[in-house]
């Protein structure tokens, strides 16, 4: 097998919040020109090239780009940290040399939104939970939170932890939607979105795009990112019931578990290693079933884990350092947000930087538990 290492040279995002003056196109231009000048790199330099929900195909078109390779999976959030596996491999058998993955959608203000994820009649979801009024994200989500507090333990206060400690992380961040320190009564008293889910513990909904340019680590050292490359250390992708009634444990992520045990080990790595954690949370329950199924804690720790301070400034592991979906943004797909994050504190960038970061892990979701995606990066060359 092929492991020549593999770095991320660029990484940018667009404005955040609320853009109507932008199409999605807009936004995933915006983001793909901001990445190449991040690199120090011009478009003509990318023959490669990724995005979820819009064709990568016309993207490339659109951009000028003529790819040799390109993917356009898409698995909901956690696409992009597919995508950045998928280059590596691609990079790795010479299919390409530098590749470009865009994200940019109109999650609120719907300028040339095109829906990520479709649930038809046919599909299984449209046979056994549409008709029953299971068929959005916050209803999906209850039923596994539900089973999670009830299996585990966890309180009502335990999950509105889960926005206080992150606004400790958006705090004063003006890039962050909201970035105001919450108190648990804060978010105990905001009005109720779907039990058990009050409205700080649902995502922010913005407008916004990012983009990653990935190529080999021999190229990296021409380029001018030279001295801070973000090196892909090791991925893992799995997936899970497309119905949420019918995952094997509504209370534990098997596609969590899954990906998470593949991309340690082709990192080689142990959780004592782990510096830094993003956790997709589009809702307050994913950073506890997180730190569960990757294994930073033990069934039905999560809840005193983060109660405790452990995930907050100075803790023993930071996590969601830009406050995550729920405070920084989420334009409806939010992994690539979790991605920019972790190199951002990987390059020692970030707006709270976490002190002495050299190995950082990316966990997402996709489709309300469907699919999951890991990666771990570094800043040391493997």
């Amino acid at each position: 097998m092929n492991h020549q290492p593999i770095a991320i040279v660029g990484a940018a995002e667009t404005e955040l919040g609320a853009l109507p003056h932008l199409s999605e196109l807009d936004l995933r231009a915006d983001a793909a020109y901001r990445a190449l000048a991040d690199a120090g790199l011009e478009v003509k330099d990318i023959d490669g090239i990724a995005t979820a929900v819009e064709p990568p195909n016309d993207m490339a078109h659109m951009l000028g780009i003529t790819p040799s390779w390109y993917d356009g999976t898409s698995v909901g959030g956690c696409s992009f940290l597919v995508h950045v596996a998928h280059a590596a491999a691609a990079i790795r058998q010479g299919k390409c040399k530098n590749v470009l993955v865009i994200h940019g959608e109109s999650g609120r203000s719907r300028v040339g939104f095109r829906p990520a994820r479709q649930r038809p009649p046919h599909s299984m979801s449209g046979q056994f939970e549409v008709p029953y009024g299971v068929h959005t994200a916050a209803n999906m989500f209850t039923l596994p939170v539900m089973r999670f507090m009830k299996d585990t333990g966890t309180t009502h206060e335990h999950l509105a932890h889960v926005p206080v400690a992150q606004s400790h992380w958006s705090l004063d961040n003006p890039r962050a939607s909201r970035r105001r320190l919450l108190s648990v009564d804060d978010v105990m008293a905001s009005p109720f979105i779907a039990y058990p889910f009050h409205k700080l513990e649902c995502c922010v909904v913005t407008d916004g795009g990012g983009a990653l340019v990935i190529t080999s680590a021999d190229r990296a050292r021409d380029l001018r990112r030279s001295k801070n490359p973000v090196y892909v250390l090791g991925s893992g992708e799995a997936s899970d019931s497309a119905c949420i009634s019918m995952m094997d444990d509504m209370s534990s992520s098997k596609a969590f578990r899954l990906s998470s045990r593949a991309a340690f080990k082709e990192a080689g790595i142990k959780h004592s290693d782990v510096d830094h954690l993003m956790i997709y949370d589009a809702f307050a329950h994913l950073p506890l079933f997180g730190l569960e199924d990757l294994g930073f804690v033990g069934r039905g720790e999560a809840g005193d884990f983060i109660a405790e301070g452990n995930t907050r400034p100075g803790g023993r592991l930071p996590m969601n350092t830009n406050g995550g979906g729920l405070l920084y943004t989420h334009t409806g797909m939010y992994g690539m947000f979790a991605i920019q994050e972790a190199v951002r504190q990987l390059r020692g960038e970030a707006f709270r930087q976490v002190e002495n970061v050299r190995t950082s892990v990316v966990q997402g979701v996709g489709g309300m538990f469907t699919a999951a995606a890991t990666l771990v990066l570094g800043n040391q060359q493997p």
